[in-house]
């Protein structure tokens, strides 16, 4: 192969090398949160790139980019957080208190402007889904009163009758034996006055 033929290759397998989803970086290609959840990115990086500036954002990532440049250092932008851990050759994204607008593409990328070997960044896509969270129906209190109120006739004990009630029978009983108490005193009378009577008039 002539180097006629090598100046022609070359610059397209270099491209080839730039293209979004490159082995050089790797990570999850979706992530699924819930509102008011967080979640967090863990993106894999060669040793290459340890010194390099990590980065994450929105796509087309025309802004809202949040950038670390120093080891174990967490960057916060809102919500959002970054940090690089050249030890393991992962940073990893944070993002808190999701909202269903935070759905969307994203990407995971690293700087390489400095590095002549790569014409683009080095990035890949994370499709990010927010879904909406579990919710909890607490009882109606005022459901739960009219629920619970009786009605006169389940008051009652079992077995009595609608018009029985303990205390009106106990007052019944009370006015019976006064009445017949009253009867018995005036038969005493009417009947002891008369004979008392005959036995004086007998002695006399």
């Amino acid at each position: 192969m002539t180097p006629g033929d090598g100046r022609l290759w070359l610059p397209a397998v270099l491209l080839l090398l730039q293209v979004p989803g490159c082995s050089c970086l790797s990570g999850p290609t979706s992530v699924t949160g819930t509102v008011g959840g967080s979640l967090s990115v863990q993106c894999q990086y060669e040793e290459e790139f340890t010194e390099n500036v990590k980065y994450w954002c929105k796509s087309p990532c025309l802004g809202d980019i949040v950038v670390t440049k120093e080891a174990d250092i967490e960057v916060r932008s809102g919500r959002v957080s970054i940090r690089d851990h050249p030890a393991n050759l992962t940073f990893t994204v944070t993002l808190e208190n999701l909202t269903e607008s935070d759905t969307g593409t994203y990407r995971c990328g690293i700087d390489t402007s400095l590095l002549p070997e790569y014409l683009l960044d080095l990035n890949f896509r994370v499709v990010l889904s927010v879904t909406p969270g579990l919710h909890w129906t607490l009882p109606d209190p005022t459901q739960k009163t009219a629920t619970s109120q009786e009605s006169p006739s389940s008051r009652q004990h079992p077995g009595s009758s609608p018009r029985s009630h303990p205390i009106e029978d106990q007052a019944s009983k009370g006015e019976e034996r006064s009445l017949l108490s009253s009867i018995y005193f005036q038969l005493l009378v009417f009947l002891e006055v008369p004979l008392v009577l005959s036995m004086l008039s007998a002695v006399l």
